[in-house]
């Protein structure tokens, strides 16, 4: 596993354990209606081709077949596992932050118009 890899999923369950954030329920609930707020055009904050992506990332990693093989190259074959996982931790966390934030800031706006 790279360093890089290493280091960004360290920082997404930093930021899922902030007491501060939102929480691991909020985000995994938040997922549905991010996907459906995209699918509909109404959230730009993500695209359908990121969703896909992250979609795919949890399908490979949860799928018993792979791209590198454990058992051919093992160091490389749980390096690739890893790198995806990292990815798709920080993807994760940081699309369901910012929709999160979308949707509370929403809640306070009607047809463009902030409210007080």
């Amino acid at each position: 596993m790279s360093a890089s890899a290493v280091r960004s999923l360290r920082d997404s369950i930093a930021s899922v354990a902030d007491p501060s954030g939102p929480s691991v329920a909020a985000r995994l609930t938040a997922l549905p209606r991010m996907v459906r707020a995209v699918a509909a055009k109404e959230y730009t904050g993500s695209s359908p081709a990121r969703v896909a992506a992250m979609v795919a990332a949890a399908a490979y990693i949860a799928s018993p077949v792979d791209l590198i093989p454990e058992k051919l190259a093992p160091i490389v074959g749980l390096a690739d596992d890893a790198v995806v996982l990292a990815w798709l931790a920080n993807a994760l966390v940081h699309d369901t932050d910012d929709f999160l934030a979308w949707e509370a800031a929403r809640k306070h706006t009607v047809r463009g118009r902030r409210l007080r």
